[in-house]
Formats: structure tokens, sequence, C-alpha cells
């Protein structure tokens, strides 16, 4: 009699384990809240709300007509300068004969006419200083960005973070 109540209890154990693990297997794992992605500030393809950031393709850029006030024809963008960081800083526009710097910041393009527009005048387009493709400058001395900046009226992004901190 004690091994049929011993075989009656083992029984009765795995039907418990093959019931419970049944039972378990078919309920559903238990509700994880949803959780809503964070909606950005900012939408792809937007610089801020209600604004598009336009986006550049390098082969968009190079060739494009450049023009100042005036519709007057400077040249055509030549090349690209970029920072160490990556951020398109300069446009190298050609006349043909010779190069001048324009800060990226400058230019507002018009891509679907592959031409872009620089703000300043004639007078003022004359005083910038050119070159040729054996003399570039370097960009990247502090003298030549400022000065570079200042004939388009800008300032260069590493000085505006100075001038925001307060540091003189």
């Amino acid at each position: 009699m004690g091994s049929k109540i011993l075989w009656t209890c083992v029984s009765i154990a795995v039907l418990v384990t093959i019931g419970l693990s049944g039972t378990s297997a078919q309920q559903p794992p238990p509700a994880t809240p949803a959780v809503q992605p964070a909606t950005p500030a900012v939408q792809p393809g937007t610089s801020a709300p209600g604004t598009v950031m336009n986006t550049y393709r390098a082969k968009q850029v190079l060739g494009s007509k450049v023009f100042i006030q005036g519709n007057t024809g400077i040249g055509t963008v030549d090349d690209i300068v970029f920072d160490d960081a990556g951020n398109m800083d300069y446009l190298i526009v050609s006349d043909g004969t010779k190069l001048v710097t324009v800060p990226w910041e400058a230019a507002k393009f018009d891509l679907a006419h592959q031409s872009a527009v620089v703000n300043i005048t004639p007078a003022q387009y004359k005083t910038i200083p050119t070159y040729t493709t054996t003399t570039y400058p370097t960009f990247y001395t502090p003298t030549y960005r400022t000065e570079t900046y200042k004939y388009y009226g800008l300032t260069p992004r590493e000085l505006r973070r100075i001038e925001r901190r307060g540091t003189p």
C-alpha cells in the first residue's frame, strides 16, 4: 500500500507540474505599460520648430554660380573647406584666374538653380583679398579667420561662443 500511495503522489505531482506549465505557457506574459517614444522637440529635417533644415551634398554645391548684390556674378564654387570637426567652413570661389574665400554662413544657396547669393556689395567684394592655387592662405590662423569673416559681416563660430560666455 505504501508504494501505491507513493505512485499516486508522484502521479499527482507530475500532473500538477504539467498542468501548471501548460497553464503558464498559455497565459500571456504580464502586461508591460506601453511606453510612448518621447516626441522630439525638433522633427528630423528641421532645425527648429517650424523651420526646415536644408541638407547639402558636395556635388550640389561644387560648380554652383556665386552672386553678390546687384546680381553680379563673382565665379563658381571651386572647393569646400571643412574644419577638424567636419563642419563645412568655407567655400572657395573661383572666377577662373583668382580664388576668394567665402565663409559658409555667408552664402545662401538655391540648389534648384545651383547658385548661391552672398549679401555684400560689389565695392565690398573688391576689398576682399584673393589668391591663386599656388598661394593658398592658412585658413585656420585666428587673424585670417577673423578678417575673412569681417569682410562678410560675420563672426567666426569660435568667437561667437566666447562672446556668448561674456569673455572678452
